[in-house]
């Protein structure tokens, strides 16, 4: 299977990596700037790929005609809570962190489709409960829980419009994970996180097109 993940240098997006190459996956992983934990990695079915996804693909990036899963995984959070609050949130963060979360994906899906088409396959946008409506209770982080709703909404989209070319397109849900987005206070780890989010990644089929699934199965209310 050919697999491409964004954000792969660190946290969920490397444990993505790890994952698919246990498995005996080819996988293309995808960094903006430094490669980071990619850097330990090696072997053929690994190929690293500098790509800043708000941007065109380099036309001389070697990828394959057919990619079997898309892991849109690449986001920012922007400043910390007290900079995303009512009072102090600015236009400036707001597109910004819009831009990474959800432009960049779209962006990733417009270039790459042909591709994912030409599999049958897969793409999974890795959004997150604070992007849902109805489970907002505390308010705050106007940019990261608006670019993560807005990516909910551009995904279904992409599911809608892509399934009668045989690819299937589902939001997940990571959890509160212990990454450097975090701080590393989340709840759970990254290998747990990943290997529940591929386990669901492999029934994609099981969900309806655009689905917001969480890392443990639940369907997440938008």
């Amino acid at each position: 299977m050919n697999v491409l993940i964004t954000g792969a240098n660190r946290g969920l997006g490397l444990g993505f990596a790890e994952h698919y190459l246990q498995q005996g996956d080819k996988v293309w992983a995808c960094y903006r700037n430094d490669p980071g934990g990619l850097s330990g990695l090696s072997g053929k079915r690994l190929q690293l790929l500098q790509w800043d996804i708000c941007a065109p693909l380099a036309k001389d990036a070697e990828l394959p005609d057919a990619i079997d899963l898309v892991i849109n995984n690449a986001g920012i959070y922007g400043p910390g809570k007290d900079g995303q609050s009512l009072d102090k949130v600015t236009p400036e963060v707001m597109r910004q962190v819009f831009e990474v979360d959800c432009i960049g994906p779209l962006n990733v899906v417009q270039t790459l489709k042909d591709r994912v088409i030409c599999a049958g396959g897969v793409i999974a946008n890795v959004s997150s409960k604070m992007g849902s409506t109805a489970d907002n209770t505390s308010g705050g982080t106007y940019a990261y829980r608006a670019a993560k709703a807005a990516l909910v909404i551009v995904s279904k989209s992409m599911a809608v419009d892509l399934a009668t070319h045989g690819v299937h397109v589902i939001t997940l849900h990571p959890g509160w994970v212990k990454t450097d987005m975090t701080g590393q206070t989340g709840l759970i780890d990254v290998v747990t996180s990943v290997s529940a989010m591929t386990n669901i990644i492999s029934r994609a089929d099981d969900f309806e097109p655009g689905s917001f699934i969480a890392f443990d199965g639940q369907q997440v209310p938008y």
